[in-house]
């Protein structure tokens, strides 16, 4: 189970760890996005600095349109499991997002008033 906490506006944060191609382990705060239906998304330049393989061009439709964006295959540690991910990559993308699919095989458990952010796995 993975413990998150909420942001100034009510935002769901989590952390999680980016390995990095030299193998060292980054860890940051990534926001669930509930509209983004993907793995990973981030900034070029923060997909350069981990130096993870480019795989394609990607046409995706967003709130502001569709958009092609960069496909790359990150590493990331989360829950204390290690996984490649796809990771969809564009230009002035603020933070760093997660997912639907990291809901695929977790419980996201949110109580805002309680203080309560959770992810946990389906056999936790």
């Amino acid at each position: 189970m993975i413990r998150g906490f909420f942001g100034s506006k009510g935002e769901l944060f989590f952390e999680m760890g980016l390995v990095a191609a030299d193998g060292s382990i980054i860890t940051v705060n990534v926001l669930l996005d509930t509209g983004f239906t993907d793995w990973l998304a981030m900034d070029i330049q923060d997909a350069k600095s981990l130096g993870w393989r480019y795989l394609k061009k990607q046409e995706m439709k967003t709130a502001r349109g569709e958009f092609q964006f960069n496909l790359y295959e990150g590493t990331a540690i989360f829950d204390g499991q290690e996984m490649k991910v796809p990771v969809v990559v564009g230009n002035g993308i603020p933070e760093i997002l997660i997912g639907l699919s990291w809901l695929e095989n977790r419980r996201l458990v949110v109580d805002r008033k309680a203080g309560i952010l959770t992810l946990e796995s389906f056999s936790d």
